[in-house]
C-alpha cells in the first residue's frame, strides 16, 4: 500500500497553548478586580481607565475572545491536523492567525479602558478592530477549509462538523452585528436603532455563546474525550442529531434575552419556543460525551484530563438546562436583570469552557513536548481549586439573584412597595459578593498552579515542532458500497458547509425581516424627538463610562417596576437610539424614567460622590467628568451621521448644532451655580446631566396616569405621631442632632453644614420644608421627598424616633440663621410654612 509521510505543525499549537493560559489568567484577574469593585467601589478608581464601567467589558472580552478564542484555535489546530491526517494548509496563514489574534486582544486591552466602546455586549470593540477581526477570522477559515480539502481521510469526523459551523456562523453573526457608520477613527453608530438593534444584538449575543463558546468546544469534546478515555464516541447517530438540531434551533433563541421588553411579542414567543426545544440537542451532546466514558470511569479517578472533562460536560448540561428554563416568561421575570444571570454565565464559562480548556492543555502539552506531565498532584490541586472556586462563585450569585428579584417585587399589605429604596436590595447581597471574591480567587490560584505545571512540563521535554506521521493518500473515486445520505455528505465539505449556512440563516431571517420591515412592530410616537447635540454628547459619555453595565433603560410591564420607576417602556421611544441601551443587569436602578426625577445639582453630586446622595451605594464616583472639558470637535459629524441613519434633524441643523449645544449647556451650568456649584458650561458633567434629564421625558403622563399618581401621593405612609413632643433646645440634644445631620453623611451633603442648601433647599428661610412644626419635619425626614431626590431615612432603618426628634430639633434651630450664599428659592413649588405671621413678614422684608 502506498503510504505518504507528512508532519504536523506543533509550533503553532504550542503558541496558542501559551497564549490561552496567559491571557486566561489576565482575564480572570481583571474579573477579580471587577468583583472587588462591587464591594469596595473606589478600589483602583483613581484614574478613569480603571473604573468599573470600563473594566467590565475588558473582562468579558478577555475571557471570551482572549482565553476562549485562543483555546478554540488551540483545539482546532491540534485536532484538525490529526483528523485530516494532514499538516495545516499554510504555515504562513497559521502565523497570521496567531499574531493577528494577539494584536486584536492587545487593541481591545488598550481601547476598552480608554472608553472606546460601542456598548453592545460581547461586541464592544470599535469598527477598525471589527474589520481586523473579520480579516483574521477569514484567514482562520481559509486555513481550516484548505486543510479539510487536502485531507487524507475521506469522511469528516464529527468534531470537524462543529468546527465548520463555528467558522461559518460566527462570520455571519459578526458581520451583521457590526454594521455601523463611522464618525471618527474610534467612534461609530450602529446601523440599527432601538428594537431592531436590540434584536440583532441578542441574535448575535446569544449565538456568540452558541457558536463561539459552545459549538467549537463540542468539537473539542468529541475529539478529546474518546482520545483521553481510549473509547469510541458513544453514538454516531446521536452525534448527527445533536449537530443538525443544535445549529438549526440555537439561532432562533436570541429573543429570550428580551422577554417583557419592547420587542414584539411574537418574536419573544419564538425565542421562548426554540429555547425550550434546545434542551433536547444540548442534553443529547452531554449524554454522548458522558456515556463515552462507560467502562472507563476508573481512568477518571487517575486522569486530570478526564476529571476536567467530566466537570466541564456536567457544567454544560446544567447550563443548557438552566438557559431554556430561564426563557420561560414566569422564570425570566424572576431571574432577568439579577445576579442569577451572572452565576449562570459563569457556570458555563468557568465550568464548561474552562474545564474543557484545561483538560485539553493537560492532554496536549505533554504530547507535543514528548514528555509526561510534570506533576499529577499539582494538576489535581488545580482541579479541586477550580471546582471549589466555581461553586463558591456560582451558588452565592444564585442566592443573591433570587434575593434581589424577590425584594424588587415585594409589596406591603397596603399595596406599597416594601423596599422603595433600590439600595436596600443592593446592600442585602453584598455578603454574596464577598463569597464570590473567594470563589474567583480560588479559580485564579488553580489557574496559576496549572500554568506553572505546564511550563515545568514543557521544560522537561523538547518540542516536536514537526511531528512525523504517515497515512495512505485519499482515494477520490466513489465506492460502489451503499452509503447513508449523511455518510456521503461527510465526504463533501462544500455541500456540508452550504447546508450549514442555510440551517443557521433560516431563523435569523424569519425573526429579523418582519421586525425591520413591518411598521406595526415599532409603533411611532409623535412626541418622541431626536436628542439635542448636548444630549447626544452626554449619551456618548454614558456609553464611554459603561453605565449600561449596571443600569438598564427598559421598564418592563410589571406592577413592581411601574410602581418603582414609572410608565413601562414603549418600542417607539427608542427609534433614535443608535445603539440601544436597554442593558442586561441591574446593579443599580433602571434609568429610563430618570429624567426630571431629580434636579441638576443632585446629579452633579451623585456623579461626584454617589454615597453623598445615596448612602451605602456601591457605585464608584466619576470625578473626572467634573473637570474634563467636553470634546465638541465631532459634534457636527455626529449629527451628520445620525441624519444619514434616518434621524430627522432639521435641514442644515449641523450649522447651528454647536450653538444649540452651548445654549443648553449654559442653562444647566446656571442651574448648578444657583445651587452653589462653581462650574463651567463646557465640562463633560454638563452633557451627562443633559442626557440623564432627557431620559423618559418624551412621553407625557396622560390624565388617567396623573390621577393615579395623585391618588398614590394622597395615600398616607404610616405617620409618626410626635404631637406630644416639643423641640429640644438644650445644648446636648442639639449637639446630638447636629452629629446626625453632619456625621451620618445623610443631611449635610444636600443641604450644607450651615443649612444654606445646595442640592436640597435652604433650611433657614420660610421656603424650606412643608410646615414648620416638629412633627412635620420628623415625618418629612422619615418619608423623604422622592420627587426632589430626597430618600426616606426613617422607619427605623436609618434613624430611630429619638434620633428623628434630635435631628428635627437641630434643623428647627437653623431657622433664621441666614448663612452666606443660600440656595435660590424655587418659586414654582408651593410651600406652606410659617404660622407665625410676624416672622413670615420679617422674612419677606429681609428678602426685599
Amino acid at each position: 500500500m502506498n503510504v505518504e509521510k507528512f508532519q504536523y505543525d506543533n509550533a503553532i499549537v504550542r503558541n496558542f497553548a501559551m497564549a490561552t493560559v496567559v491571557w486566561g489568567i489576565v482575564g480572570f484577574l481583571v474579573g477579580l478586580i471587577v468583583a472587588l469593585k462591587l464591594v469596595f467601589p473606589e478600589f483602583l478608581n483613581f484614574i478613569p481607565q480603571l473604573s468599573y464601567g470600563r473594566l467590565r467589558p475588558l473582562h468579558t472580552n478577555a475571557v471570551i475572545f482572549a482565553f476562549g478564542g485562543n483555546a478554540i484555535f488551540l483545539g482546532v489546530y491540534y485536532s484538525l491536523q490529526r483528523l485530516c491526517k494532514a499538516r495545516m494548509f499554510s504555515d504562513a496563514l497559521s502565523k497570521i492567525n496567531f499574531w493577528g489574534w494577539q494584536l486584536i486582544i492587545v487593541l481591545a486591552a488598550v481601547t476598552l479602558p480608554l472608553g472606546l466602546s460601542t456598548s453592545k455586549e460581547y461586541a464592544e470593540l470599535e469598527w477598525p478592530i471589527d474589520i481586523l477581526i473579520t480579516l483574521i477570522w477569514v484567514v482562520f477559515g481559509w486555513n481550516m477549509m484548505g486543510t479539510i480539502y487536502k485531507r487524507r481521510v475521506k469522511h469528516m469526523y464529527v468534531a470537524i462538523w462543529f468546527y465548520l459551523a463555528t467558522f461559518l456562523t460566527v462570520a455571519v453573526l459578526h458581520v451583521v452585528n457590526s454594521f455601523e457608520l463611522p464618525v471618527s477613527l474610534f467612534k461609530s453608530y450602529s446601523l440599527f436603532a432601538g428594537v431592531q438593534d436590540a434584536l440583532v444584538q441578542w441574535w448575535y449575543g446569544h449565538n456568540a455563546v452558541a457558536f463561539f463558546l459552545t459549538t467549537p468546544f463540542l468539537g473539542i469534546m468529541y475529539y478529546f474525550i474518546p482520545k483521553a478515555a481510549d473509547r469510541p464516541i458513544f453514538s454516531y447517530r446521536l452525534s448527527i442529531v445533536h449537530f443538525w438540531a443544535l445549529i438549526f434551533i440555537y439561532i432562533w433563541a436570541g429573543p429570550h434575552h428580551l422577554l417583557y421588553t419592547s420587542l414584539p411579542d411574537w418574536a419573544q414567543s419564538l425565542g421562548t419556543v426554540f429555547s425550550i426545544m434546545l434542551i433536547a440537542p444540548s442534553w443529547g451532546g452531554m449524554i454522548n460525551g458522558l456515556l463515552t466514558l462507560r467502562g472507563a470511569w476508573d481512568k477518571v479517578r487517575e486522569s486530570p484530563v478526564l476529571k476536567f472533562m467530566v466537570v466541564g460536560i456536567t457544567a454544560y448540561g446544567m447550563a443548557t438546562f438552566e438557559g431554556p428554563l430561564m426563557s420561560l416568561k414566569s422564570i425570566n421575570a424572576l431571574t432577568h436583570y439579577t445576579d442569577y444571570i451572572i452565576g449562570h454565565v459563569h457556570l458555563g464559562a468557568l465550568g464548561w469552557n474552562g474545564g474543557l480548556t484545561f483538560a485539553m492543555l493537560y492532554f496536549i502539552i505533554p504530547r507535543i513536548f514528548n514528555t509526561s506531565l510534570y506533576s499529577k498532584k499539582l494538576a489535581n490541586f488545580h482541579f479541586w481549586a477550580a471546582t471549589l472556586g466555581i461553586m463558591f462563585y456560582v451558588i452565592p450569585m444564585y442566592i443573591g439573584g433570587i434575593t434581589q428579584s424577590l425584594m424588587w417585587k415585594e409589596f406591603n399589605a397596603d399595596g406599597s412597595l416594601t423596599y422603595v429604596n433600590f439600595l436596600e436590595t443592593v446592600t442585602q447581597i453584598i455578603p454574596m459578593y464577598f463569597i464570590r471574591i473567594i470563589g474567583g480567587t480560588l479559580f485564579i490560584v488553580g489557574a496559576v498552579a496549572g500554568l506553572y505545571n505546564l511550563l515545568k512540563t514543557a521544560k522537561t521535554g523538547t518540542l516536536l515542532r514537526n511531528e512525523e506521521d504517515e497515512h495512505p493518500p485519499l482515494l477520490r473515486q466513489e465506492t460502489a458500497a451503499q452509503q447513508s445520505w449523511h455518510r456521503m455528505l461527510e465526504s463533501r465539505p462544500t455541500q456540508f458547509a452550504i447546508l450549514t449556512v442555510i440551517a443557521i440563516l433560516i431563523g435569523g431571517v424569519i425573526e429579523y425581516v418582519p421586525t425591520a420591515m413591518v411598521e406595526s412592530n415599532v409603533p411611532t410616537i409623535a412626541s418622541v424627538r431626536p436628542y439635542t447635540p448636548l444630549e447626544l454628547e452626554g449619551r456618548d459619555l454614558y456609553i464611554r463610562e459603561g453605565c449600561n453595565n449596571c443600569h438598564s433603560q427598559m421598564i418592563r410591564p410589571f406592577r413592581s417596576e411601574t410602581e418603582r420607576y414609572g410608565e413601562y417602556s414603549k418600542a417607539g421611544e427608542f427609534v433614535y437610539d443608535h445603539p440601544f441601551l436597554w442593558g442586561s443587569k441591574r446593579t443599580g436602578p433602571d434609568l429610563h424614567r430618570i429624567g426630571g426625577k431629580y434636579n441638576d445639582a443632585w446629579h452633579y453630586r451623585h456623579m461626584e460622590d454617589p454615597q453623598s446622595t445615596s448612602p451605602g451605594s456601591i457605585m464608584p464616583g466619576y470625578p473626572w467628568l467634573l473637570t474634563t472639558p467636553l470634546n465638541k470637535s465631532y459634534t457636527t459629524a455626529k449629527i451628520g451621521a445620525m441624519r444619514t441613519l434616518g434621524v430627522p434633524y432639521e435641514e442644515d441643523f449641523e450649522a447651528t448644532a454647536l450653538e444649540e449645544l452651548n445654549t443648553q449647556a449654559e442653562e444647566i451650568a446656571a442651574n448648578l451655580r444657583s445651587s452653589g456649584f462653581e462650574v463651567d458650561a463646557d465640562l463633560e458633567i454638563i452633557a451627562m446631566i443633559a442626557y440623564l434629564q432627557r431620559l423618559g421625558t418624551d412621553i407625557a403622563a396622560g390624565s388617567e396616569e396623573e390621577e393615579l399618581s395623585d391618588a398614590t401621593e394622597e395615600e398616607e405612609i404610616e405617620w409618626i405621631d410626635a404631637s406630644d413632643l416639643e423641640p429640644l433646645t438644650d445644648e446636648e440634644s442639639l449637639a446630638a442632632g447636629r452629629a446626625i445631620y453632619v456625621g451620618s453623611g445623610i443631611c449635610h451633603t444636600c443641604h450644607r453644614e450651615d443649612g444654606g442648601g445646595q442640592v436640597g433647599p435652604d433650611l433657614t428661610d420660610k421656603f424650606w420644608i412643608n410646615d414648620c412644626d416638629l412633627e412635620n419635619i420628623m415625618n418629612n425626614i422619615a418619608t423623604g421627598s422622592p420627587e426632589m431626590g430626597m430618600l426616606p431615612y426613617g422607619s427605623g432603618k436609618a434613624m430611630s424616633r429619638e434620633e428623628l426628634h434630635q435631628v428635627a430639633s437641630f434643623v428647627l434651630s437653623l431657622r433664621g440663621s441666614n448663612p452666606p450664599n443660600p440656595k435660590a428659592v424655587d418659586e414654582d413649588r408651593e410651600w406652606e410654612c410659617y404660622e407665625d405671621e410676624e416672622l413670615a413678614d420679617a422674612d419677606d422684608s429681609d428678602e426685599e
